[in-house]
């Protein structure tokens, strides 16, 4: 039986929060642009760049089939538009360890990042906060003239009134 490799991989509230890489066994990655949602000369970002420059976090940026992969698992369930670029990087990262044979555990209290790590099946721990308590599909519906659309959906805007579209549960699974 061969060894297991596993993987963590670290959102930006993992640092904001004080989490230790080097409390660690396993092998500790996140994307590069994890550095841009850190203020400068803040207790997280020094955090950031040390445990990178003593080589226990790799910063990898993600294959565009795997952001495409993420992008899709996240359109799917209706949070596309809750994801910002990096969060989808750290989903999309995470996909790509997983195809490289780890075992992959993302570090987030993002309920947006663990709603599609579930439907990619990729495991999640929350820090701060209890976590997701169920996984939720949405549905994107324009609060002005009521207009439904799918959770893929590709604009943030109704086709009828140009109305900021907003979402609701369609359905639940316990977590």
């Amino acid at each position: 039986m061969r060894n297991e490799r596993k993987a963590i991989v670290l959102d930006t509230t993992a640092f904001i929060v004080g989490f230790n890489p080097y409390d660690l066994h396993e092998e500790t990655y996140s994307v590069p642009n994890v550095k841009e949602e850190l203020m400068e000369d803040s207790t997280a970002k020094l955090r950031l760049n040390a445990a990178v420059k003593s080589g226990k976090l790799k910063l990898r940026e993600p294959a565009v089939q795997a952001l495409n992969k993420a992008r899709e698992a996240s359109r799917e369930v209706g949070d596309l538009l809750s994801l910002s670029e990096v969060d989808l990087k750290i989903l999309a990262l995470a996909v790509q360890l997983k195809g490289e044979g780890y075992t992959p555990r993302i570090i987030t209290d993002d309920y947006s990042i663990q709603n599609v790590a579930k439907k990619l099946s990729v495991d999640y721990t929350s820090i701060i906060t209890y976590g997701i308590k169920f996984h939720l599909k949405w549905l994107l519906y324009c609060p002005a003239c009521h207009k439904k659309y799918p959770p893929d959906f590709e604009s943030e805007r109704c086709s009828i009134c140009g109305t900021r579209l907003k979402r609701k549960p369609l359905s639940k699974s316990p977590a």
